[in-house]
């Protein structure tokens, strides 16, 4: 692929009282060895000076600022939104709290087809940079977990050069122009978590390919946007959106396996807080599990 036909990526992200990281992630970005990239934040009602620092740093950002927290889902569809108005042909939808490989991008773009809708680089710990935090995954044909998104499945995801995934993590994906217009964004009643695996999903049932590109590699810092691994506040919307997420995609036999099998995941789940003396999170993730069951379903 040569510079002068290098189709134009906008590398978005989703700023939410975290300046400090949504810098660090734009300088890479901005970095990216690249020809053709436009940079985007959409600030989702930040109550710090997080738009002023980086409309002094990144003054040639384009700056959305959201008048209200729509969460995850709602601050990143605004984000493709504005993506394709600025004439995107592919959007690198990112988490602020990540840094990439300086050819992280174009090994992505190396790998554009019309049939893949989402391309995905290998994810690292930030704290452990050998060691893949996700590289996706395939779907159980009985309880939609995710299966194999593990760092063990990257080697031979390396020796391939790419990899067929059903299911991959928010954290960064590369869209195609043609598959945002054909299946939208996120499904907003995921305020946070479990968005992702619903809109893999919906990406594969409309004829489109996922793949992992494995030579495209970046890093994240794991769990910040919520308070960190088992926080009370990751807890409480980890639980609200699997049962959301279930009751949307789960339907006739499958419940059969489903119920029983969330059911021991919870127990397993809350055995493991009380153990470690997490009682706030406990309780917010029951408070988590009880919002979902009376949530309208997604439909």
């Amino acid at each position: 692929m040569g510079d002068d036909d290098a189709p134009c990526v906008v590398i978005a992200t989703l700023n939410w009282n975290r300046p400090d990281d949504t810098l660090a992630c734009l300088a890479s970005a901005a970095a990216q060895d690249y020809p053709n990239i436009r940079l985007l934040v959409v600030d989702n009602a930040s109550s710090d000076d997080s738009v002023a620092q980086i409309a002094s740093a990144f003054p040639h950002a384009t700056l959305v600022q959201n008048s209200h927290n729509a969460g995850f889902a709602g601050g990143c569809n605004l984000a493709l939104r504005h993506a394709l108005a600025l004439g995107a042909e592919y959007v690198f939808l990112v988490n602020n709290d990540t840094f990439f490989a300086p050819d992280m991008l174009r090994q992505l773009v190396a790998h554009r087809s019309p049939e893949i809708g989402v391309l995905v680089p290998a994810i690292f710990r930030a704290d452990a940079p050998e060691q893949a935090w996700s590289i996706g995954g395939m779907r159980h044909p009985l309880t939609l977990e995710k299966t194999g998104d593990i760092p063990a499945a990257l080697g031979p995801a390396l020796a391939a050069g790419y990899a067929e995934r059903e299911y991959v993590v928010g954290c960064a994906l590369l869209f195609s122009r043609i598959v945002l217009l054909a299946v939208g964004g996120f499904d907003e009643r995921f305020f946070m978590y479990y968005e992702d695996m619903d809109l893999s999903l919906r990406v594969r049932a409309a004829g489109f390919r996922i793949m992992l590109v494995p030579q495209a590699r970046m890093w994240h810092k794991v769990a910040t946007s919520s308070g960190g691994s088992d926080s009370p506040n990751e807890r409480y919307w980890m639980a609200r959106s699997s049962v959301l997420f279930f009751r949307k995609h789960v339907r006739g036999p499958r419940w059969l396996v489903v119920v029983p099998f969330r059911a021991a995941s919870a127990l397993r789940t809350s055995l493991r807080l009380l153990r470690a003396g997490r009682t706030p999170a406990l309780r917010a993730y029951w408070r988590g599990l009880r919002d979902g069951l009376g949530e309208r379903p997604c439909t």
